[in-house]
C-alpha cells in the first residue's frame, strides 16, 4: 500500500480491525471520539480533528458511499491484504507517528521520503512575466502567499473574508485564487474595491498559478493554506512561515501536528469552522511579522535543510524502499 497521506494519520485511524464492524461502533462510535488522540497515540500529542471537522470527517469516511463500502473498511481491508505500508514521510518529521503506525497496523512501514519536488526550467509566458516582475520589486522574504488549491471550493463568505485579512494584515501578499464557481465574472470573485484599495500591496492571480516556482522566488517568506501534506512539503522546502486554515479531510491533523512542532501558526475559528478576517490578519501577523513569531520563522527556516534534502529523500529513503522490494 502506498499512502500519500502523512503517517500520523494512519497511526490516528488504528489497528485496521477497529474500522469495521463491532470494533468501529466500540472504537469509532461518533464523531466526538475522534476529536481527541485515541488511546494506542502514548506519547503528549494535539493531532486530532475540531469537532466541526470530525462531524464531515466522520459522516464521510464511516458511511457506506454507493461502492456499499465505507472508505474506512476499505482502508482496512487494503491494510490486511498488503505486506507493507509505504508512506509519503520520513523520520526526521514525524519518526514517533511512524512507529505507532507500525505498531498499530502490524505491518512494516517504510517512509520513502517526502519526495519534495524538483522544478524544471521553463519559459513563462506573458502572464507569468508580470507575475515574476511584481515579485522581484519586492523586498527579501516579505509576500505572503495565499493558496488553497483546487480541491475545496470556498464559499463566498469564506473568500471575502480571506480577503478581509489580507487588506488587515497590510502584508505584501500574491493569492492565487481560482476563479469561484458562485462568481459569474472575475470582479464578483472578491470584495467591492479590494484590487483598488491593495493595488499597492498585493496581486490577486485568477486561474492557475506556478506555484512552485513562486514558492521559491527569494521575496516569498510565508504562506497562508490549506496545510494539505503535498503543499506542506512544498512550502517548508523553501523555509517559508507557515499560517494554516485547515479545510478538508487530514488537513486539520496536519495543522495540529504543525503547530505542535512549533511550524505553524492556525487561525482561530469559532465553534462551527467559520473564520473572519480579523483573526486571518491577526495570524499571519504573528506568524510574518511580530516578536512573538521569531521562534516561529527560526524553526521554519530550520526545517528547509530536512525538506528539501535531494539526497535524504530520494538516495537514503528511496533506495531503502528499492532494497525492500528487491528483497
Amino acid at each position: 500500500m502506498f499512502s500519500v497521506y502523512a503517517s500520523a494519520f494512519i497511526a490516528f485511524l488504528g489497528p485496521p480491525e477497529y474500522l469495521e464492524g463491532e470494533e468501529k461502533n466500540h472504537y469509532w462510535p461518533t464523531s466526538e471520539s475522534m476529536t481527541s488522540p485515541p488511546k494506542w497515540i502514548t506519547f503528549p500529542s494535539t493531532v486530532a480533528f475540531r469537532p466541526f471537522e470530525a462531524d464531515v470527517l466522520h459522516a464521510a469516511v464511516f458511511s457506506k458511499n454507493a461502492s456499499a463500502i465505507s472508505d474506512v473498511e476499505r482502508i482496512a481491508k487494503v491494510i490486511q491484504a498488503c505486506k507493507a505500508i509505504a508512506i509519503r514521510s520520513c523520520r526526521e518529521y514525524e519518526g514517533d507517528y511512524l512507529d505507532v503506525a507500525e505498531k498499530v497496523t502490524r505491518k512494516t512501514i517504510i517512509p520513502v521520503g517526502l519526495l519534495p519536488p524538483v522544478r524544471a526550467e521553463m519559459k513563462r509566458d506573458s502572464s507569468e512575466g508580470e507575475i515574476f516582475s511584481w515579485l522581484d520589486m519586492q523586498l527579501s522574504k516579505s509576500v505572503v502567499y495565499v493558496g488553497f488549491g483546487s480541491e475545496v471550493k470556498m464559499s463566498r463568505d469564506q473568500v471575502f473574508e480571506i480577503a478581509h485579512g489580507l487588506e488587515l494584515a497590510n502584508l505584501p501578499f500574491l493569492w492565487a485564487l481560482r476563479k469561484p464557481m458562485w462568481a459569474i465574472h472575475d470582479d464578483d470573485a472578491l470584495p467591492t474595491g479590494f484590487r483598488s484599495r491593495t493595488a499597492k500591496l498585493g496581486m490577486v492571480i485568477l486561474g492557475w498559478a506556478p506555484q512552485l516556482d513562486i514558492l521559491a522566488h527569494p521575496s516569498i517568506g510565508g504562506s497562508l493554506f490549506h496545510s494539505g501534506w503535498g503543499s506542506i512539503i512544498e512550502t517548508l522546502q523553501h523555509g517559508h512561515t507557515l499560517v494554516v486554515l485547515p479545510l478538508v479531510l487530514d488537513q486539520g491533523m496536519n495543522a495540529r501536528l504543525l503547530v505542535e512542532k512549533g511550524l505553524a501558526v492556525e487561525v482561530d475559528r469559532s465553534d462551527d469552522g467559520k473564520f473572519n478576517g480579523e483573526d486571518i490578519a491577526k495570524a499571519l501577523r504573528k506568524a510574518l511579522v511580530s516578536e512573538e513569531g521569531e521562534t516561529l520563522r527560526l524553526r521554519a527556516r530550520d526545517m528547509k535543510s530536512i525538506f528539501s534534502d535531494q539526497n535524504l529523500h530520494y538516495d537514503h529513503y528511496m533506495s531503502g524502499f528499492i532494497n525492500y522490494l528487491r528483497a
